[in-house]
Parts: structure tokens; C-alpha cells; sequence
């Protein structure tokens, strides 16, 4: 055995001496010693989660978090009554008489009351809070001081009643039942600058883009029309694709062309608009009358009113296109909605004489990412003190005019 032991390690040596390598050194081998193995790091490692944690899901409250009195509100699906300033100043229309309602101090103070032949038939505040325009029945646009509490103007010219109005800028826009849309520039004598006839039946729909670049209008004829503002002459894109009158539109605060319209009782479906192009991008069928659209300023969601058959509100997920929940809470159809300055509550008022405060869109992210104006008071925590009402739905489905004749003082518009 011992020749062919030699035998063989001769052998390697000289492969070694042929491959440069000795044979009393390993190939393979640590300069350093390996690390040992760590039990806690193994623990650690393994313990992590394999997704990032969910972000808790936002729970909205299905009742109103407050109530308010509205005696007189008139029950007519065309006319638009309620608007929430940037000043955390609630205004609303009851018969002949226009209240102010302050959010954060809960004082109520009486605006302006019409003659007895006349009616509040629209009201819209100006972006900065200053000033309220008041449409009336008998064809007169008005512009008040809200902190002076005194008329600046009278705008008159329309033929019969004013049912919706619209700010961009110094430039307020004015529907009339006669199917005309007025342009009035408040800041000269000669105020009417141009006048939009397309429409065929009454104008209740009405709202500028943000940018103040186009117009979108809805009427009694069923058509939604996009107003390019560098020019009258014509609309810019004409859509009969509602079946039933359009007072609900509302252009999308996070996407510029982007424009949402409801239609009434015998269409009740939900469009969406490329108001570039003109094109329907999508349609929802909610099932009930679209009084009114609000749009989230936090969330990819919208919000909408509804008259007969069930008189409720709904909250809409705009990139699933599904709802996302429904809120009872008024006897009779839903008619008007404004929005609070933080973007968070929801005002509704409706035919049976209440305006319900919801926290639809509870903002709990970054305080200072929040949308709205610098000087926007928190209306969520600022509401006066009283409790809810669930309510229960109801069906009052007409279109004629509602709502009796009061005598309405200042003290009866009361939070319970």
C-alpha cells in the first residue's frame, strides 16, 4: 500500500506545482471567521409584516350630528336656497325672507324680507363671504353687504323668476325660468354683459369651473349644456343624455374637467363629464330623484341628494363607481345642499322644514394639508350645542311649489 500512497501524492504535488497551488493550503477558506449565527436577528427578520399596516378604515355617521329649524322652506325641486359661505355663515331662504345663520357662534340674524308678492327663489355668496346675491320671483337680482347687512344693488331685466346664480369673480351668472342665462358684471352701472340662450324651459342648474373657464348649466328641458367662457355665441358642447330636468351639477375640485350632473325624478341617473371633450365617462343609476351633487375635497368621493321615492342622501366612491353608505335622516325630499369652508359637514335642507348638519367627510389626515381658505373656521366642532334626529324616509315625490306662508322671526330658526 505504501508505494501507491507515494505513488498518488506524488502525483498531486505535481498537478499542485502545475496549478500554483500547495498542498498543505486550503482552497476554500475565511479570512476571517464567520459570523455566528444571531437567534434575535432570525426572530426579527422573520417577524416582519409582509405589507405595510392598513390605515383605519373612516367611519361616517349615518345621523345628522346636528339639526336646525327652518320654518317656511319652500318645497319646489328648481329652486336653490341654501349656501354656506367661506365666514362659516350659513344662508338660507325661507319664503320671503333670507337668514343668516353664523356656524360658530350659532347667532341667527335676518337678512332682508321681499313684499308679500314677492319670493326668495336663489341665493349664492360671493367667494370672498362679502357679498350675497338674492334671486327673487319677480325677476330682480339683488347683491347684499353680509356684514353691513344692507343692499348694494338691484339688477333687473329677467322676465320671470331667478332660480339659481352663480359667482366668478366680479361676474355673477343668473338662470331664469325662460330658459336665458344672464351675465352681470356687479362693478358697472350697465351690469348685464352678455346673455346665454340655448335652453328651452326653465334654468335651475348653474356653476362656474374653478378657473372660471367654462359654465356648466342644467335645465327643465332635460339638457345639460358646458358654456366655453371666451364666448356666448353658443355652447361650446350640448348632452340630452338625462331623460328628466337637471338642477344637480357640480364641477370635481381635484380634477379641473371633471363635471358631475343628476338628473330629476324620471331619469335619476348620476353622469360624469370630460368637459374637454365633451365625452360621458361614466353613469351611476342611484334609484331616486338628484336634487343636488358635493363633491369631497378629501376624499375620491362625492356625495348627492335625493327626492322620491326615498329621500335620502348618499356617499358615492368615485374611482370604484359603488356607494359607499346611504343617510336617512329627512321626512321629505331632499332639496338643497351646501358644503362647510373645512370641506368636513355637509348641510342639507329638505321639504320638511329641517337642515341637517352631516360630517359626510371627516378629514383626520394632516391639519395643514386640509383644503379650503387660511381663514376657514373648523364648522365641525363650531356647531351650536343640541342633539341629532334620525329622521325616517318618506315619499313626497311632486314638483309643484310647497310649504305654507309663516310668520317667521329670527328666534324660530332655532338648533335642537
Amino acid at each position: 500500500m505504501a508505494p501507491v500512497d507515494e505513488t498518488r501524492r506524488a502525483y498531486q504535488e505535481e498537478v499542485g506545482r502545475a496549478l500554483g497551488v500547495s498542498l498543505d493550503r486550503r482552497i476554500l477558506a475565511f479570512h476571517a471567521e464567520a459570523p455566528a449565527p444571531s437567534k434575535a436577528r432570525l426572530v426579527t427578520d422573520w417577524s416582519r409584516p409582509l405589507r405595510p399596516a392598513a390605515r383605519p378604515r373612516r367611519t361616517i355617521t349615518t345621523v345628522p350630528d346636528k339639526v336646525l329649524d327652518a320654518p317656511g322652506l319652500v318645497d319646489d325641486y328648481y329652486l336653490n336656497l341654501l349656501d354656506w359661505s367661506c365666514h362659516n355663515v350659513l344662508g338660507v331662504g325661507l319664503d320671503r325672507t333670507v337668514y343668516l345663520w353664523n356656524a360658530t357662534t350659532a347667532d341667527v340674524c335676518e337678512l332682508m324680507t321681499v313684499p308679500d308678492s314677492d319670493g326668495i327663489t336663489s341665493l349664492r355668496f360671493s367667494a370672498d363671504g362679502g357679498f350675497l346675491a338674492v334671486g327673487l320671483h319677480s325677476g330682480d337680482t339683488q347683491i347684499w353687504d353680509v356684514a353691513g347687512r344692507r343692499k348694494v344693488r338691484s339688477m333687473l331685466g329677467h322676465a320671470a323668476r331667478v332660480g339659481v346664480l352663480a359667482w366668478d369673480r366680479h361676474i355673477l351668472s343668473s338662470g331664469c325660468r325662460d330658459g336665458s342665462i344672464w351675465h352681470h358684471d356687479v362693478r358697472i352701472a350697465r351690469h348685464k354683459t352678455a346673455e346665454l340662450l340655448a335652453h328651452t324651459a326653465e334654468v335651475c342648474g348653474l356653476t362656474w369651473r374653478s378657473d372660471g373657464g367654462m359654465l356648466a348649466s342644467g335645465g327643465n328641458d332635460n339638457m345639460v349644456y358646458l358654456w366655453d367662457a371666451r364666448t356666448t355665441a353658443a355652447p361650446a358642447f350640448a348632452r340630452s343624455d338625462h331623460t328628466a330636468a337637471v338642477k344637480a351639477l357640480a364641477w370635481c375640485p381635484w380634477e379641473l374637467h371633471l363635471l358631475a350632473s343628476g338628473g330629476g325624478s324620471h331619469d335619476r341617473m348620476l353622469h360624469f363629464w370630460n368637459a374637454s371633450t365633451g365625452q360621458r365617462l361614466s353613469s351611476i343609476d342611484t334609484g331616486s330623484q338628484v336634487t343636488s351633487i358635493t363633491w369631497s375635497r378629501h376624499y375620491k368621493e362625492l356625495l348627492t341628494t335625493h327626492g322620491f321615492p326615498d329621500n335620502h342622501l348618499s356617499i358615492w366612491n368615485y374611482v370604484r363607481q359603488s356607494k359607499v353608505v346611504d343617510l336617512p335622516g329627512h321626512d321629505a325630499r331632499v332639496l338643497h345642499a351646501a358644503q362647510s369652508p373645512d370641506g368636513q359637514v355637509v348641510a342639507t335642507g329638505a321639504a320638511d322644514e329641517n337642515i341637517n348638519f352631516w360630517k359626510a367627510f371627516e378629514y383626520t389626515g394632516d391639519k395643514s394639508k386640509r383644503a379650503g381658505a387660511a381663514g376657514a373656521t373648523r364648522a365641525a366642532s363650531a356647531l351650536a350645542h343640541g342633539g341629532g334626529n334620525t329622521g325616517s324616509n318618506g315619499g313626497d315625490g311632486s314638483a309643484a311649489d310647497g310649504g305654507g306662508s309663516h310668520a317667521l322671526m329670527a328666534n324660530r330658526m332655532t338648533i335642537r
